[in-house]
């Protein structure tokens, strides 16, 4: 046997693997959970990321990134679509969320969708879980079935953002964070992967090429021609905060390994994603992971999964809410 029929036995292994845990995880929630009350739902939620995704690519990436944010505080329970109060600033409006989260006017456009055909069937929480795969899809990674049946939670607290991974961490809080998260080391390595596609505001990130520390300006750990490429684009000392930069410059619209090679090549953008390469276990995971798309997309697609389970509210908990932004009275 090759050497190349080994490792794609191996592949296939473990893409095999992949799947059974994926069917494993779906125990209180269910693939097809609209398929007899709203037989439609999966299909207008990927036709409204569609249609955003042709006049602003860049949506995609903000739609995963609202999956994560919406499941890392208080579960996948679409708290992260609530809007502020007079009495309440809600977790969208706080420094974690505002600017940079985005995507929400898709999530509307499909909710109001679903409320003229299924009054008061499909959740904000599921919605949100379609839009991200949908978006990982339409951005070439692989497509996957999400478990189905998440209930509306009814709090959102801008101070509860705090159990978000910041982009200054280093692998041991990132570790910690994910593990308080229900998600191995592994599954945080994988997941950060999703920083393959999409761009980042200039702040969360210009502390490395200014002010690192009290003997450096400039993130040693930072390929010099990187750091100045990322100079030009974020001027120190610019109170512009619309300017931002790609995650992976080559393929930004793209879901592929090319956040890993960025790393192994010294240009992750945030200290949480360089500090994958100082620790042994994970620097492995990065090396394989960019060393084969087809392992890490089935690995992603897993991850996602497991993920989109995070302190869910199902049965009689919590609510469908009538409109995503606002609580049902």
């Amino acid at each position: 046997m090759s050497a190349r029929m080994l490792m794609n036995g191996v592949w296939a292994a473990l893409i095999l693997l992949v799947l059974c845990e994926c069917m494993m995880l779906e125990a209180q929630l269910q693939v097809g959970f609209y398929s007899s009350s709203c037989s439609m739902a999966e299909f207008i939620v990927k036709q409204e990321v569609a249609k955003a995704f042709i006049k602003d690519i860049g949506v995609a990436a903000g739609l995963v990134r609202m999956h994560f944010h919406d499941c890392f505080v208080r579960g996948c329970d679409g708290s992260v679509l609530i809007d502020s109060t007079p009495s309440n600033t809600a977790e969208k409006d706080s420094p974690a969320n505002n600017p940079s989260l985005r995507g929400f006017e898709v999530i509307d456009s499909a909710k109001a969708r679903l409320e003229s055909v299924c009054q008061g069937v499909v959740s904000c929480a599921d919605i949100v879980a379609f839009a991200a795969r949908d978006s990982v899809e339409i951005t070439r990674g692989f497509g996957y079935a999400v478990p189905a049946g998440r209930r509306d939670g009814r709090i959102s607290l801008a101070s509860e953002t705090r159990n978000l991974p910041s982009p200054a961490f280093n692998v041991d809080q990132l570790t910690q964070n994910f593990k308080n998260m229900g998600l191995t080391q592994e599954e945080m390595v994988t997941l950060s992967g999703a920083h393959t596609i999409g761009r980042s505001h200039c702040g969360s990130f210009s502390s490395r090429l200014y002010s690192f520390n009290s003997t450096t300006s400039q993130d040693p750990s930072l390929d010099p021609g990187y750091a100045a490429q990322l100079k030009q684009q974020c001027p120190q000392g610019s109170t512009d905060t619309s300017l931002g930069v790609p995650m992976n410059p080559a393929s930004p619209a793209i879901t592929d390994v090319g956040y890993y090679t960025d790393i192994l090549a010294n240009r992750g953008l945030f200290t949480s994603d360089q500090t994958l390469l100082t620790n042994p276990a994970t620097v492995i995971q990065v090396i394989q992971n960019a060393r084969s798309s087809l392992l890490w997309k089935s690995k992603f697609a897993f991850a996602m999964v497991k993920m989109g389970q995070i302190g869910i509210l199902t049965s009689t908990a919590g609510e469908i809410r009538a409109n995503c932004r606002v609580i049902n009275s």
